[in-house]
């Protein structure tokens, strides 16, 4: 048995993508038809074709949390020890867009440092300017300056406006929803589970309607505290309980390299 370095790109490495992909799908009840091809920058895409609808939080063309758990948990799988690493990007109905390589992205940061260099040069180029004659006394102390129309003062008048601030999510408890009589069964029965096992949960990669539902539903459940926290795609609700439990005492894990969890 040779001791050759078994190459990520090599001929088995598209069919192990095929079939692990397949078999994930299949496990979590989303089969797909599978478009492969080579990136621009390296690695290799996958176009995901869902036969029956794609799964909850997935839309064509975006990215969302299911798809970077299933890219992640595919890389990982595939980036064993001994193996050159050749990563894996997945999108939902489309190709997804390459990502940036790193040298790229260090010559995009020297060039947003560029302009800072040239002025810092150009103020060094600049002539002195010639020296003050001796100041005058200063004469008693003047009121401000109003500006022409007899407002605020100049200098208050010269500020510049602060930027708008940014808009906040839009409150999921103000929408008005159908009801899903056994949604709101299922997340009751969450939020009654996390009250009495002192235990956290979250929902991710929900709609704004589907969070919407889930902020009704548990209304009037004691002992937890429900609420949408992030912005975007990031956004999720939480089960908060009014007295959390510890958790039991578990081995570590080892830590895992940094590379794999790169978008």
């Amino acid at each position: 048995m040779s001791g050759a370095q078994v190459v990520a790109g090599g001929g088995d490495f598209r069919p192990r993508v095929e079939k692990l992909l397949t078999d994930i799908l299949g496990l979590m009840g989303f089969p797909a038809r599978l478009d492969l091809q080579d990136a621009t920058d390296g690695s290799l895409s996958v176009a995901l074709h869902f036969e029956s609808g794609a799964p909850p939080g997935v839309e064509p063309g975006k990215r969302s949390q299911v798809l970077d758990s299933l890219q992640f948990l595919l890389n990982k799988m595939l980036h064993r020890p001994g193996v050159e690493r050749r990563w894996v990007m997945l999108g939902a109905g489309a190709h997804p867009e390459p990502r940036p390589r790193r040298d790229a992205a260090a010559q995009q940061q020297a060039a947003a440092a560029a302009p800072v260099t040239s002025v810092a040069q150009a103020a060094a180029a600049s002539p002195a300017q010639p020296p003050a004659r001796a100041a005058a006394p200063a004469p008693a102390a003047q009121p401000q300056q109003r500006n022409a129309r007899g407002g605020q003062p100049a200098q208050q008048a010269a500020k510049p406006a602060q930027a708008p601030a940014k808009s906040a999510e839009a409150d999921e408890r103000t929408l008005q929803v159908e009801e899903d009589p056994v949604f709101r069964e299922a997340v009751r029965k969450l939020a009654e589970k996390s009250a009495s096992l002192g235990r956290f949960y979250a929902f991710a990669a929900m709609k704004t309607e589907d969070r919407a539902r889930v902020l009704k539903a548990v209304e009037g459940v004691g002992g937890v505290k429900v609420a949408a926290e992030g912005e975007g795609r990031n956004r999720r609700v939480v089960f908060t309980p009014a007295k959390p439990a510890p958790m039991p005492k578990r081995s570590l894990l080892p830590d895992d390299d940094e590379d794999d969890v790169d978008a």
